[in-house]
């Protein structure tokens, strides 16, 4: 086992960028936010840069892993009623709510073809800015990072054509009493028991999200020896994403298509 962790810490240290490209978004909807996302992975080639995306979420969006069932995971009515977006996002993992964090984008051409070995490589910078921050965390396979054996990021990836796109979040702040509210539990009972085991196993840092910005920047840099190159989208990515946010993210045929 050890033998093996070593060759893994061997294999991600080989992985470096001359440059990243960084795109700080801001805050924008749930479906503007997927539609963004996936822009970008279509614009990787071989000779891009990998791209560094920081954002956040204007209105509060729920958003699903792309295997769940948004009738049986998420209270759409009452999303509606709170003013909350919801989405699929086309990578998996479970629903959440999307409200006091920082979420990032890694997307890139040139990553280990190993499931875990790609995810310890891309969250190695994260869990870089959060100890610059004054926290003890550390990477916990699959793809969460822990503070004082609490969850404070979880991670997903998807692949495409040669291409990887790892978003994850960084928790500023958590609402639990608010996350389990939209989505769909059998009874209060039941509810009341799963924010009580929330509480034991996530936080926020309670950190401000520009803070957190600029550190994961400088840790991203850090981690692969890499240049920031800090960028605006450009005419295309934008006509893109709208275009793919109208016809695809804020879909019934898309979000409900499970």
């Amino acid at each position: 086992m050890k033998e093996r962790k070593k060759k893994n810490e061997r294999e991600t240290m080989s992985f470096k960028f001359s440059k990243i490209r960084t795109l700080e978004t801001g805050y924008n909807s749930g479906p503007w936010n997927m539609a963004l996302d996936e822009v970008l992975m279509n614009c990787i080639n071989y000779h891009s840069m990998p791209i560094l995306r920081i954002y956040g979420w204007r209105p509060p969006t729920v958003s699903i892993g792309y295997f769940q069932s948004m009738d049986e995971e998420v209270d759409i009515k009452r999303c509606r009623q709170m003013g909350f977006d919801v989405v699929r996002r086309i990578t998996g993992g479970g629903a959440v709510l999307h409200e006091s964090e920082l979420t990032f984008s890694f997307i890139t051409n040139v990553y280990p073809k190993n499931i875990m070995e790609s995810y310890n490589l891309i969250c190695d910078p994260v869990v870089i800015c959060i100890n610059k921050l004054g926290f003890n965390s550390k990477f916990v396979p699959l793809n969460d990072i822990i503070v004082d054996g609490k969850k404070v990021s979880g991670n997903a990836q998807t692949r495409k054509k040669g291409i990887l796109l790892q978003h994850g979040t960084i928790l500023l702040n958590v609402n639990l009493e608010k996350m389990f509210s939209v989505l769909k539990v059998p009874s209060e009972k039941v509810k009341d028991k799963m924010i009580d085991d929330a509480k034991e196993r996530v936080m926020g840092l309670n950190k401000p999200f520009d803070e957190v910005a600029y550190n994961l920047k400088e840790s991203f840099s850090d981690k692969f020896g890499a240049e920031i190159v800090v960028d605006n989208l450009t005419t295309k990515e934008e006509e893109c994403t709208k275009k793919l946010t109208e016809e695809k993210y804020t879909s019934d045929k898309w979000n409900l298509k499970r």
